[in-house]
């Protein structure tokens, strides 16, 4: 089972970040938070070479459902995006969300799941 899906982008970080937000917009999900993590451990006196910016994205509904039908879901709420540099090149991926369903053994949610899923991939299809 791959947990991470991820595409590779002509596009750089910024404008990558920014497509990525809009199209995740047009889909109805959102924003919550966001962390370029070589940035946060330079704060910590870190060297970290490389960008790897972490967003937690959501869609209101989709997680009420979800949680409505299993508490424990929050666990893995909201959903992790990534938008990454290596070696000048830039990626964006996601934490694959039927993946972590099939970790709760809770066959009722793989519907939604998989819906999430396939928006989140085109969210991603449509910014590379």
């Amino acid at each position: 089972m791959h947990i991470v899906y991820e595409k590779k982008t002509n596009k750089k970080l910024g404008e990558a970040i920014d497509s990525l937000t809009e199209q995740l917009k047009e889909n109805g999900f959102g924003v919550l938070w966001q962390l370029n993590f070589k940035d946060k451990l330079k704060e910590k006196g870190l060297d970290f070479e490389e960008d790897f910016v972490v967003m937690e994205v959501c869609n209101p509904k989709k997680a009420k459902e979800v949680m409505g039908k299993n508490i424990h879901i929050g666990y893995v709420l909201p959903c992790k995006m990534v938008v990454r540099e290596k070696n000048n090149q830039t990626y964006i991926g996601m934490t694959r969300p039927e993946a972590l369903i099939d970790l709760f053994d809770d066959f009722n949610l793989n519907e939604i799941a998989k819906e999430v899923e396939g928006t989140l991939r085109q969210s991603i299809e449509s910014t590379v």
